[in-house]
This record gives structure tokens, sequence and C-alpha cells, in this order.
């Protein structure tokens, strides 16, 4: 792992989301201001919101994304077509890793039952496949983003 990927693990088992652990990773290096990543990934987790839709370390990678290109570009066109285009291939480069990007895919079980998560729990399944999806979304970033 390197120090970015130790960051959002980290964070995520302190009681982040994966969109807040991938977005914070981020904070120092990007300059962005920790409070208002916090704040505007937070409900982003469980797939959005619980609803088991686009995985947060998914989500979380996509605001960074939208980030790196904002400070990178000056004009808006610019801006929106490199965001498209990495999150593109972003999107790809994780389902290939992981099978997709949805919440409900990679874990098999609803967040929003008390048997979902009992099951999640009771599995490990937040260290054994969200901490992955967080390190690999992290990695992802790292090559799209040199």
């Amino acid at each position: 792992m390197n120090s970015l990927t130790d960051k959002a693990v980290t964070n995520f088992r302190s009681g982040l989301n994966c969109a807040q652990a991938v977005i914070s990773a981020y904070t120092d290096e990007m300059k962005i201001d920790a409070g208002l990543a916090l704040s505007l990934s937070c409900s982003f987790g469980g797939g959005m919101g619980r609803m088991m839709e686009t995985c947060g370390a998914v989500t979380g990678s996509y605001m960074v994304i939208g980030v790196y290109n904002c400070r990178k570009f000056n004009e808006d066109k610019d801006r929106k077509e490199h965001s498209y285009s990495m999150v593109q291939e972003f999107s790809r480069q994780f389902k290939e890793k992981n099978g997709s990007t949805d919440c409900i895919d990679l874990l098999k079980h609803d967040l929003k039952t008390e048997e979902g998560k009992k099951y999640i729990h009771d599995h490990n399944l937040h260290e054994k496949i969200c901490e992955v999806c967080i390190a690999d979304a992290i990695n992802i970033l790292g090559k799209i983003m040199r």
C-alpha cells in the first residue's frame, strides 16, 4: 500500500464512509478543505445514501477527479471534457478489477436491511470488500492522474 491508500483505509476504519475515505486521502496533497470534503461526501456512503448504487469509493474518486481537473484547466469546457474522460477510464478500470461499480454487486448484501447489515458485519465484508475497493480506487486514481 502507498501512503494515500494507508490514509484512506485508516480514515475508513475510523468511521468515515467509503467516499469520505477516498476524498480525505487527497485533502493535503490537493489542498482541499478537509471539512468541506467530508461534508460534501457525507451522503455518498453505502452506494449513495445506503441505496446500494454506485460504490462510495467510486463516487469519492469522481469528486477527486473533479477537483484535479478544476485545478488543472482554466476553461470550463476543458475541465468537463477531461473530467468526463477520466471518470469513464476510472470506471472501466474499477469494473475490470472488481466486476462492478455498484455497491450491491460488490457486497452482495443490502445495507438497507438489518439482515444485510448483520451479514456484512459478521462476515467482515467492510474489510474484505470495502477496504479493497478503497485501495483499488486510490491506485486507479494514481494511474490516471499522472
